[in-house]
């Protein structure tokens, strides 16, 4: 099996580049011309396959009680399947996640590659039973993503529920200790039905969810895609999404080429905040289209609010 190297904590910011990192990304400055394309295509399947890092966030967002603490870990596109997600790289994912002892772990969806270049196919049982070793206080819980609704929505919700992992639906729950609870709502996909050439209905019902919300404690949202952000109300204090690989291939110093969003590049990563509404997007930890990375290593997330 391939040695993988050591998980480096990363701060809560967007990707910056030393001129170090542009070179051995295979990019150069301009003049250097010494590295070429199949380098930098090598250096992208390494990122992929062998870089995991963990970033951190620390923030109190509005209506979130400035002394109730609350760690969450996120895992994002785990798109299992190899050359880049084989069984023993979600090993490693989970026991990663497990070591970071959050208080909440939230799953965002997408969990099998579906990219032409898959080297390895894990059926459902396998990919979920290494989630299944999740273990949080207050739980572990997931919601859809669109390669689940377009490939194989039914084995997904088998595999989640076999190992009695909650998936959400447009579902809110209400978590957490007296005094420190708070709500979480899943929302549904919004990609869920393909209707067209690059047309698409979703499931998701962001009203109906955040009418399930009986009291006045804060909400956390979590949607597989950011698109639904400029609908959330103020009344949720943060919105976690995925989806987008954080572009997945970012060249230096200008956003993302490819993003998969309405909205381009404007929550493709990070944490955004508009309106006075917080928004976190995790660069997720597989790959789509190709088994590459660029600029965007694979992420696990530590959410602290409080």
């Amino acid at each position: 099996m391939t040695s993988l190297k050591p998980f480096p904590d990363r701060p809560a910011a967007r990707p910056r580049f030393t001129r170090r990192d542009l070179i051995r990304s295979g990019l150069g400055l301009a003049g250097a011309g010494a590295l070429t394309l199949p380098a930098t295509t090598a250096y992208a399947a390494s990122e992929a396959a062998e870089q995991l890092v963990v970033t951190r966030y620390r923030l109190v967002p509005p209506g979130w009680p400035a002394g109730h603490r609350l760690s969450i870990c996120v895992i994002a596109d785990l798109h299992a399947g190899g050359p880049n997600m084989g069984r023993g790289r979600i090993r490693q994912v989970v026991d990663l996640s497990n070591a970071l002892a959050c208080d909440l772990v939230v799953l965002m969806g997408d969990y099998f590659a579906t990219h032409p270049f898959v080297t390895e196919h894990l059926a459902p049982p396998v990919w979920a039973g290494e989630l299944a070793r999740l273990s949080a206080p207050l739980g572990v819980y997931a919601v859809y993503g669109n390669h689940d609704w377009w490939f194989d929505i039914g084995g997904v919700r088998k595999a989640l529920a076999d190992v009695r992992i909650r998936a959400m639906e447009n579902e809110a729950l209400r978590l957490g200790p007296p005094g420190r609870r708070f709500w979480l709502a899943g929302l549904g996909d919004q990609l869920a039905h393909r209707i067209g050439p690059h047309r698409f209905a979703g499931v998701d019902d962001l009203p109906g969810t955040l009418a399930q919300v009986a009291t006045e404690e804060p909400v956390i949202l979590i949607a597989h895609e950011p698109d639904i952000f400029p609908r959330v109300p103020a009344r949720v204090s943060l919105t976690l999404a995925g989806h987008t690989h954080g572009g997945q291939i970012r060249l230096p110093l200008i956003p993302p080429v490819w993003t998969p969003s309405a909205y381009g590049a404007r929550y493709a990563y990070g944490h955004i905040v508009e309106r006075g509404r917080h928004l976190i997007v995790s660069g997720g930890l597989g790959c789509s289209g190709v088994p590459l990375r660029l600029g965007v290593p694979p992420e696990i997330l530590r959410v602290e609010l409080g």
